[in-house]
């Protein structure tokens, strides 16, 4: 007859009669290797970054447009005017209509989207190597010749308005407006989504005048890597999109007032069963000696899943599924921002186990156990985010927009290695401070706000 087994924990798994299993050394991190990038700006003023990466037969394009409204303050018709823009972009063109720009793209194995931000309109795409030609044809032909059909503009604008309307119906489009306009009041920055009356109220006409004020060469930036030869890439570019015109450089977004220190905002949310906590403070810029040991301090208060504050809230309390810290860069600067969701009912208690953990940054400098994981962390998902053609299209396009190149990026893993566990203590001491932060809490004030004001640091909006 056969014993019958019986159920072991990961902790007997991890045991053996001598005590806990040992676990081998971390081996010798392995390079990525990155590619040369090639780069020439064309006498339009479109600036165009090639790097050859093999592997797969397929070059991967993205493009992007300074495309901020123009003066100081938010602007929703505009904001509303170019999503109109990005919507139609792939409607037809002088040349094509929808169905051959769609044909075209997959006779190479192409696809191409549009989007925008209050920072750039940004074009994008695969295709295979060899279909290059093919890809800035269509490119060049939506860049110039797009005319944005009345019957699209219509029926693309009715889809966009009913998108946003559900979108803003979504308690986390309530707290990213909310915090973004903590952070930077009137600025354009924080028109990331219009209202969906805004966009009912865009008319063709407005949005083929939009089309040539927005899209135009001189600033504009095109990243291609992939199975490719550089200089003949930029050749084809020049051929392709030489004749790509406009009479003014493209609009550049203005940088904002880093966002000051205070009391967090409460706005009220009738009903709502959950709160969104959001929690900001100035950041640092990439080139900013102090910005690695930073980084590693991040991971360690909340940029992944072992870090202090996902222990604390979700592993200890029970608070939350998820708590994140993390940096957006903006035009001359950066932004620290801290992320959860709980229920109402521990609303307080989940903002006083915040502050504690900011504190604790300060008090309980990051153990050289803490500062190691996160730095193998941060080497491996660096690493496995260069690995494919697109992942490394993206990171040289987001670089190059920060003017920084492909040296910065290479030479990333070794700064990572070499930053001490002293200089991440002295990071997180001087930029996770509880001092330094605002913020804003979204949820159901006559349920949360009693004990918040309690707490203190909280005002009600």
């Amino acid at each position: 007859m056969t014993a019958a087994r019986t159920h072991r924990s990961a902790e007997e798994i991890g045991r053996t009669e001598r005590g806990p299993r040992e676990l081998p050394a971390l081996g010798a991190t392995k390079q990525v290797p990155l590619p040369d990038v090639v780069s020439e700006t064309l006498p339009n003023g479109l600036t165009v970054l090639a790097a050859h990466r093999p592997g797969v037969p397929l070059v991967e394009t993205v493009l992007r447009i300074p495309s901020a409204a123009p003066g100081s303050s938010a602007d929703p018709a505009w904001t509303a005017g170019t999503e109109v823009v990005a919507e139609t972009m792939l409607t037809g063109t002088t040349g094509r209509d929808r169905v051959r720009l769609d044909d075209d793209l997959a006779a190479v194995g192409g696809e191409l989207a549009v989007g925008v931000d209050p920072e750039w309109l940004q074009a994008g795409g695969s295709a295979l190597a060899s279909g290059l030609p093919v890809v800035l044809d269509v490119l060049a032909d939506v860049l110039t010749g797009a005319t944005h059909p009345d019957d699209e503009v219509l029926r693309e604008r009715a889809r966009l308005a009913e998108r946003i309307a559900v979108a803003r119906a979504q308690p986390r489009t309530v707290a990213r407006e909310a915090l973004m306009r903590k952070r930077f009041g009137d600025h354009p920055i924080v028109s990331e989504l219009p209202t969906a009356e805004a966009v009912a109220e865009v008319t063709p006409e407005q949005v083929r005048a939009l089309h040539a004020e927005v899209v135009v060469p001189d600033g504009a930036r095109l990243v291609l890597v992939g199975d490719i030869d550089p200089e003949a890439a930029i050749a084809e570019v020049a051929r392709r999109l030489g004749g790509w015109t406009g009479d003014h450089p493209a609009h550049r977004l203005s940088a904002p007032t880093p966002p000051a220190a205070g009391d967090l905002e409460l706005v009220h949310r009738p009903g709502s069963v959950q709160s969104q906590l959001r929690l900001t403070a100035p950041g640092l810029e990439r080139t900013d000696e102090r910005y690695t040991a930073y980084q590693l301090a991040n991971l360690v208060f909340g940029g992944y899943f072992s870090s202090r504050w996902m222990e604390n809230v979700r592993e200890d309390k029970g608070y939350t599924y998820g708590a994140h810290s993390g940096q957006e860069f903006v035009p001359g600067g950066a932004v620290l921002g801290l992320d959860t969701d709980v229920a109402s009912d521990v609303t307080a208690a989940a903002l006083l186990e915040t502050r504690y953990e900011l504190g604790r940054m300060v008090a309980v400098p990051p153990t050289e156990q803490e500062v190691d994981s996160a730095r193998r962390y941060a080497i491996g998902s660096l690493l496995i985010s260069l690995d494919s053609q697109s992942a490394l299209a993206g990171t040289l396009s987001a670089l190059d927009a920060a003017g920084l190149d492909v040296e910065w990026l290479r030479d990333r893993p070794r700064r990572l290695e070499e930053v001490t566990p002293a200089q991440v203590a002295e990071a997180a001491a001087e930029l996770f401070a509880p001092s330094r932060f605002t913020g804003v809490i979204v949820g159901d004030a006559e349920v949360v706000g009693p004990r918040l004001a309690a707490l203190g640091g909280v005002s009600r909006s």
